[in-house]
């Protein structure tokens, strides 16, 4: 079955005190929508419904241009309206696609500003059903923002863990981490994405605090729903090897518990010591380097045990963060891909 879209884009401005050119509204059923970040125009809504109703009538040309009545400036806009299978039911612009999103926790996160400088980055990307996105074992190549459609992620065994659909993101741990792909990701229907690429990933990523701390809390999530036992039995106090589970995913998951203790490694290359103050990393020491030089160090080993210790010494207690941890993995990652 055919589906209408129908947009309206501010083609030109004199003075428009609220809108600019590029600028997208979107017609969903009967609610209108005004572009990303802006307030709604009375006078202007007054003259789309005028348009709409006329042309409602007429069932006349579906492209129109036509000016606002004006209120302290003007505005030109362009009214379109097209007929698409369901396949296309989404415009190629990236910003029409993205305004369409606005309802989403992640695009809400941004500026206006910011809005603007992510959808200037990001790529459309279509699959079919059944098409692998991500292959478990594969280098992370970008995030992935799903637009329309649904996904399966599939662990060992293609068992099935979880399934994702609009506005949920994935790839942003490899991105994060520079490990491979955890897990595949498979489209379970026609799936449209958009794709931030990993250099963009990283521009964004330091431009905006916000969105270090959305990375934060969806981390914190994932843990304690796909990885809660283990986030536990560590966080008790547990020793282990580090074959089976790395010293990143330690961090994490200390990290996200908001744990306070001191994790002990012994690795191949002498002790690693990190301790942390209800989740903040504080102090990293591995022979004789500290904090983040320290760090990029023991987040490269693969072999060696860990024990982790519940509690500080109170002189330990009023110690500062060394620095945001995620932001300290980022490093991590950068500083193995260039390889130092």
């Amino acid at each position: 079955m055919d589906k209408e879209t129908i947009t309206i884009t501010v083609i030109g401005v004199d003075e428009c005190p609220l809108y600019h050119v590029g600028d997208v509204f979107h017609l969903a059923g009967k609610k209108l929508s005004a572009p990303y970040g802006k307030s709604t125009c009375l006078i202007l809504v007054q003259d789309i419904t005028g348009i709409l109703m006329k042309y409602e009538c007429m069932n006349g040309s579906s492209r129109y241009r036509f000016d606002c009545s004006g209120c302290g400036g003007l505005a030109r806009l362009e009214y379109r309206r097209s007929e698409l299978t369901e396949p296309e039911f989404f415009a190629d612009d990236i910003h029409s696609i993205a305004c369409s999103m606005q309802k989403s926790t992640f695009f809400r996160i941004f500026s206006e500003e910011g809005f603007r400088r992510l959808t200037s980055l990001l790529r459309k990307k279509d699959y079919p059903a059944g098409k692998i996105i991500v292959r478990k074992g594969d280098p992370g190549t970008g995030l992935f923002i799903i637009a329309r459609g649904k996904t399966e992620v599939l662990g060992k065994n293609n068992i099935r863990i979880a399934t994702i659909g609009e506005g949920d993101l994935f790839g942003e741990m490899s991105l994060i981490s520079g490990d491979p792909a955890a897990a595949t990701v498979c489209a379970l229907t026609p799936v449209t994405a958009l794709f931030l690429d990993a250099g963009s990933f990283r521009s964004v990523f330091h431009e905006n605090p916000a969105f270090q701390i959305y990375l934060t809390r969806m981390l914190a999530h994932r843990i304690s729903a796909t990885n809660l036992l283990r986030s536990r039995e560590i966080a008790s106090g547990i020793s282990g090897n580090l074959t089976e589970i790395s010293p990143l995913e330690l961090f994490q998951t200390l990290y996200a518990n908001q744990k306070t203790g001191v994790l002990v490694l012994k690795l191949p290359g002498g002790l690693g010591v990190a301790s942390f103050l209800e989740g903040r990393l504080i102090r990293a020491k591995l022979n004789e380097k500290t904090d983040k030089e320290a760090l990029l160090d023991i987040l490269q080993v693969r072999e060696g045990r860990y024990k982790f210790n519940p509690g500080l010494p109170p002189e330990e207690t009023r110690t500062d963060e060394i620095d945001n941890l995620l932001k300290l993995l980022m490093e991590a990652a950068r500083h193995e891909q260039t390889g130092g």
